[in-house]
């Protein structure tokens, strides 16, 4: 007897199945927007700006895993690039959201660490965070480029974020797996085209 139960192979199953449907489409809509992110992440790296990254839940270990590979290795032994993760800091996080709000707190982040030829990035699986639209909001009048990843439409995030990475899928785990394996393949691209070591 199976130590899975019929029940789980098939939900087994059925996440591969919609794993490997999503892959492909997202390998289709997701390319071009991707490579624009990645161009502008390697002048503003090569320029002597950041990447500040940032997003809610699983989105926010997202922007964690994504600075982390950054500032330390995707893959090649090499220096550090400057990214930074505005998810981490309790003590901001909790004033900043007691003082001000919530949807205030990567926002109030971008102003104080954020500086033109940086890039703001972030990370939305409904397109529709409140704080993260705000942040990139913010970016964008503080003349930093305002980038996300997002899902379903892209939601209130299109028209604000360019590049707006949108996988199409309206379900969060399904999006939340294209978006490691996009961030992958950006960290991939940056250390290729900086040529570092």
């Amino acid at each position: 007897m199976s130590l899975l139960t019929a029940g789980a192979t098939k939900i087994f199953q059925d996440c591969f199945e919609d794993h490997r449907t999503l892959l492909t489409e997202t390998e289709t809509s997701c390319a071009e927007p991707l490579m624009r992110l990645a161009d502008l992440c390697v002048e503003a790296l090569r320029s002597g700006g950041k990447l500040l990254l940032f997003g809610n839940g699983g989105s926010a270990a997202d922007a964690q895993h994504l600075s982390a590979e950054l500032t330390v290795r995707f893959v090649r032994h090499r220096r550090a690039l400057a990214a930074m993760a505005l998810t981490t800091d309790t003590s901001a996080l909790t004033a900043c959201a007691n003082d001000y709000g919530f949807e205030t707190v990567f926002a109030r982040q971008i102003e104080a660490l954020g500086r033109p030829g940086d890039i703001a990035i972030g990370f939305s699986t409904s397109g529709q965070s409140p704080n993260v639209i705000c942040a990139l909001e913010a970016a964008r009048k503080t003349g930093i480029a305002a980038a996300a990843f997002a899902g379903n439409s892209g939601g209130a995030l299109t028209g604000i974020a360019d590049p707006l990475i949108v996988v199409p899928s309206t379900v969060t785990a399904r999006i939340q797996e294209m978006h490691i394996l996009l961030c992958h393949v950006l960290c991939a691209e940056i250390e290729e085209r900086l040529g570092i070591i």
